[in-house]
């Protein structure tokens, strides 16, 4: 648990599409002037920032004495403007978050769960993040392979027992990178990570500290 107190700040901020849905967590004191950005599941699919894996993230982060911690939801979603774009439109709200972020410390982590893993990723480097966590990758819906590459370091959390996104076709992707994250597989765990948010938090909390 955080010893830390946050506020906790709900606002719409503009993006491409009109307004975005956001949350911003701020420590009143903090050990880390870090930014954390976390990208939520398919919009399409019932997700938003209030995403039990997306709010797990959000805890983790607070352990670890992060400054600043945001989510948001994607246009369509929520009180955001706008309609699904595909995953393109999505990263411009991102881009978005992080114009935003920028004016308050310019050192942002960014992190996404499914298909938010896949925009936290393939927007990696225009960000210019400084470590990138992706959680259950959604490699079989969309292109990860034509992500410009990065170089910051990063942390790949899959569920071994995954049912919307197959394991093995994550590892393979992971292989043919030149760029190797580290990988932590949690074997006992599905999609959503039911009955293991709470082991989930913990791995996250411990991998994430040694990137600090």
């Amino acid at each position: 648990m955080s010893a830390l107190n946050y506020q906790e700040n709900k606002f719409l901020l503009a993006g491409p599409a009109g307004d975005l849905e956001t949350v911003c967590e701020v420590a009143e004191q903090s050990s880390h002037d870090i930014a954390a950005i976390i990208c939520h599941p398919h919009p399409l699919f019932g997700g938003t920032l209030h995403n039990k894996v997306v709010t797990t993230l959000a805890k983790a982060y607070k352990d670890l004495g992060f400054k600043h911690i945001i989510r948001f939801n994607f246009r369509g979603v929520g009180q955001s403007t706008g309609d699904y774009a595909k995953g393109v439109g999505e990263q411009d709200d991102l881009l978005a978050v992080v114009d935003w972020v920028r004016q308050r410390t310019q050192t942002i982590w960014l992190a996404g769960f499914s298909f938010g893993s896949y925009i936290a990723a393939a927007s990696a480097k225009a960000v210019g993040c400084k470590q990138l966590t992706c959680i259950a990758p959604a490699v079989g819906n969309f292109d990860f392979t034509a992500i410009p590459p990065f170089t910051c370091p990063w942390l790949v959390v899959q569920g071994e027992q995954d049912e919307v996104v197959a394991a093995q076709q994550v590892y393979q992707w992971l292989e043919q990178l030149n760029h190797q994250p580290k990988l932590v597989r949690m074997p006992q765990a599905s999609h959503f990570f039911h009955g293991q948010l709470l082991e989930l938090r913990a791995q996250l909390v411990q991998e994430l500290n040694n990137y600090l």
